[in-house]
């Protein structure tokens, strides 16, 4: 791993570390550096604010899960790993719900949601020679889809378990 990927996984760890007591909007970038003993510049060479690092934070852990180049079958795996890493992060990741709110945490992801899920649908409109419109609707309606079963789920407004792999 290079030193660049390790600082990044240090800070990340130390704002998810400072997430399980205190909203985002309260941590400074002071007192995540004095956590990760680094200093503000280190911070700084890296990311442009915290959101950026929360953005990286969930982008390296989480939607990894989905961005897989192989076949729609492998990429409901990594919707099951999705939502196991979510249960496995649960404090943090409501945190940054509460600490965005709804409508930007969804603007938050939606540009690699809508990538990852419109690869994995025009693979499928390749094979059954669907309109690009309706392929596009398709990404669009799913991005936004999976987006707020996320937050029910994760704010507990829904009784049932995201074993997606029966359901897809």
């Amino acid at each position: 791993m290079k030193h660049g990927d390790e600082t990044k996984r240090l800070l990340a760890t130390s704002l998810k570390t400072l997430m399980k007591n205190k909203p985002l909007e309260k941590i400074s970038i002071r007192e995540l550096t004095d956590h990760a003993n680094m200093n503000r510049q280190t911070f700084y060479y890296h990311f442009e604010d915290i959101y950026d690092l929360l953005k990286w934070t969930f982008q390296q852990e989480a939607l990894q899960f989905l961005d897989l180049p192989e076949s729609t079958s492998v990429w409901k795996e990594g919707l099951l790993q999705l939502f196991n890493y979510l249960d496995e992060n649960r404090e943090f990741c409501i945190c940054a719900l509460r600490s965005l709110g709804r409508g930007h945490l969804k603007r938050f992801f939606y540009s690699d949601i809508h990538r990852i899920f419109g690869r994995v649908i025009n693979e499928f409109g390749e094979k059954t020679n669907a309109a690009e419109e309706y392929m596009a609707f398709l990404t669009h309606f799913y991005t936004l889809s999976l987006a707020g079963l996320v937050e029910s789920w994760l704010l507990e407004e829904m009784d049932q378990s995201p074993v997606v792999s029966k359901l897809l």
